[in-house]
């Protein structure tokens, strides 16, 4: 469970920081002191549901957009995922995710 809120939080962070907002300013904005965003961003609590909508809504996004943190995991924990997708492709598909790597690498 700590993962998730501690992912979950480092997403809303990104997300804000992204449209150049601050802690402070979101937190006004959704009617929270920033002590609990900070600890909502830290993950060391959930944000409710309704909060959690609050906040997509002043971000401008769509709540989905908080569950996509796999960018968020460690080396290791991606270079497992990345293995696993890759054992499971076709070749031609194999194929070309290496000529992309070997081009941004």
């Amino acid at each position: 469970m700590t993962d998730t809120k501690k992912y979950l939080g480092a997403r809303i962070q990104e997300i804000r920081k992204s449209k150049n907002i601050k802690q402070s300013e979101l937190a006004e904005m959704v009617g929270i002191d920033p002590k609990h965003l900070s600890k909502i961003e830290c993950g060391r609590c959930f944000p409710s549901f309704e909060l959690l909508d609050k906040i997509a809504l002043k971000l401008d996004m769509n709540v989905s957009a908080f569950l996509s943190t796999e960018h968020l995991h460690s080396r290791e924990e991606l270079l497992e995922i990345i293995t696993e997708k890759l054992e499971k492709t076709s070749d031609e598909k194999f194929r070309l995710v290496y000529k992309l790597l070997n081009e941004i690498v």
